[in-house]
């Protein structure tokens, strides 16, 4: 049954409830009771601190679960053979009343292009296979620092899907190709491909992804989770592997809003070797789980940018929770977004002298694996699997952009940054607005290495080259496949988007969990 919720501003939001966490006498047992593909952080911290879940169980029933459904998915490509051990200090921790906070103990992923100690980091490629980083990306540090549990790396596309004009999302050298668990032949969409597909698996409570555009928020509405782009400079890139530094950031996913909220608390930060950190505001929340109001939606003023008759299954699902989203008491408007065709000519191009600027500049702290564009290039020419299904014209491109100090590659990102800046900051000036939203994705379409991936509809960019946040969440289904919406506003809004994406989702009929279907046919999937 719903429940009805008064806000004190009048409005009414339907909320669908989520399971309660049940209380076992005895530790661990409620593991057989309770319900993880819907349980959150708090959900897991309530039985830890009660005794009744440990983290040992927690993340044993994790592994478990990867070796039992990740090989129709695909989308873990190592473990860290000390996930056990983290688990019981936590444990320790939590006997003696010293938590670390509320991720203490939770199982975490991480998309292998971020440095991860002792566990390869490969961005997919063959050519950094064997090579282990001797210290953890930033970021990686500060979970560690707050108790998570390093369960291991989830596949990506390769080079986070840089390489090739013509790849395929969700393949790479080292883990081959990840599939998306609604439906097998279906495309996980983005280089955070397996990061997005394992957290729909429940293969863990958590996964940090990366983006430069479209890779955090495309996987997780095409596996039907929530993810989180942040603001850039919110959280630390040092050792990540990067595309461009003017527009790469790393970001969580999960499957609620509330586990997003808590990670990207413990994931932002300063970091002195990242000068983008050094940019946002003093009273940047630090606590986004206290920023999530119920009633975020009540009196907000909403744009939707439609993109209107590109399937018309997203035209539905759209419809749908704009009709929601009103009924919660929010004000929905059209809207266009200025400047589209001016950001996409330029922003390919400024991405190319990025990677050839930025990748090897990261290089030179793995000396082992090729430490040029031309290197790697040729790397990839002599090794039997790199090239086998498709080839590498962006590297071969990268390999003679101009540089940085180029006149031509200077306005071609200024372009690109100003532009989208603008086209979300002067639309939101001019209609009064606290977000944008629009459809994240089309229906994940059929995997196929002979012509690459088959985006039919994305909305990420204004976001991604502006630097500004934007969160996606489950909206609704194309038959099995999801879709999901975005919301996106100002840059440091990051705490405003995840509060109205977490009053959406609850008045958003719970998320499908994955059936492992083999293949569907167009009129079950929408496409």
């Amino acid at each position: 049954m719903k429940r009805i919720i008064a806000t004190a501003c009048l409005c009414t939001a339907f909320l669908v409830p989520h399971p309660a966490s049940a209380a076992p006498a005895h530790p661990d047992a409620g593991l057989h009771d309770l319900d993880l593909d819907r349980a959150t952080i708090p959900d897991l911290q309530r039985m830890m601190d009660r005794g009744s879940l440990t983290s040992v169980r927690l993340t044993q029933t994790y592994l478990e679960r990867i070796r039992t459904v990740d090989p129709k998915v695909r989308s873990v490509i190592a473990l860290d053979p000390s996930a056990l051990d983290q688990a019981r200090d936590s444990d320790r921790r939590h006997r003696a009343g010293h938590a670390r906070g509320p991720l203490d103990g939770i199982p975490v992923l991480f998309k292998d292009n971020i440095d991860t100690r002792g566990l390869d980091t490969t961005a997919g490629s063959r050519a950094l296979a064997g090579d282990p980083p001797t210290a953890d990306a930033t970021l990686v540090a500060r979970l560690r620092a707050a108790g998570a549990i390093v369960l291991g790396k989830t596949n990506l596309s390769e080079w986070a899907n840089f390489r090739s004009t013509h790849s395929s999302s969700g393949w790479s050298g080292v883990g081959g190709q990840t599939n998306n668990p609604y439906v097998l032949d279906r495309n996980p969409c983005g280089s955070s491909s397996g990061s997005g597909a394992a957290i729909a698996a429940t293969l863990a409570q958590v996964a940090i992804g990366t983006e430069t555009d479209g890779s955090i928020v495309c996987p997780s509405a095409a596996n039907g989770v929530v993810g989180l782009k942040p603001s850039l400079g919110l959280v630390s890139r040092t050792g990540v592997v990067p595309i461009s530094l003017e527009q790469d950031t790393a970001g969580p996913i999960a499957r609620s809003v509330v586990d997003v909220a808590i990670t990207l608390s413990t994931l932002q930060a300063r970091d002195r070797s990242d000068s983008a950190t050094q940019a946002y505001p003093k009273n940047q929340p630090t606590d986004y789980a206290r920023e999530l109001r119920p009633g975020a939606l009540c009196g907000a003023r909403l744009g939707v940018w439609r993109n209107a008759g590109v399937d018309p299954d997203v035209d539905r699902v759209v419809n749908q929770s704009i009709d929601r989203l009103r009924k919660a008491g929010a004000t929905v408007i059209d809207v266009d977004m200025p400047y589209q065709d001016q950001i996409a000519a330029a922003e390919f191009p400024a991405l190319t002298t990025e990677i050839a600027r930025d990748l090897p500049a990261y290089l030179r702290h793995r000396p082992d694996a090729p430490q040029t564009m031309a290197a790697l290039v040729e790397f990839n020419r002599k090794d039997p699997v790199e090239l086998s299904l498709f080839g590498q014209e962006l590297f071969e491109q990268a390999r003679t952009a101009p540089g940085p100090d180029d006149p031509t590659y200077r306005q071609q990102r200024t372009t690109t940054t100003d532009l989208a800046r603008r086209s979300i900051d002067e639309t939101i000036a001019k209609n009064h607005l606290d977000a944008i939203i629009a459809p994240t994705n089309s229906p994940a379409w059929k995997t196929d290495y002979k012509n690459g991936d088959a985006y039919i509809l994305g909305t990420s960019t204004p976001a991604a080259a502006a630097g500004y946040p934007n969160a996606n969440v489950t909206a609704g289904y194309a038959g099995e496949l999801p879709l999901g919406l975005s919301f996106f506003g100002p840059r440091w809004s990051d705490a405003r988007m995840l509060s109205l994406a977490a009053a959406f989702e609850r008045i958003t009929p719970p998320r499908h969990t994955p059936k492992y279907l083999p293949t569907v046919d167009n009129a079950t999937a929408g496409r």
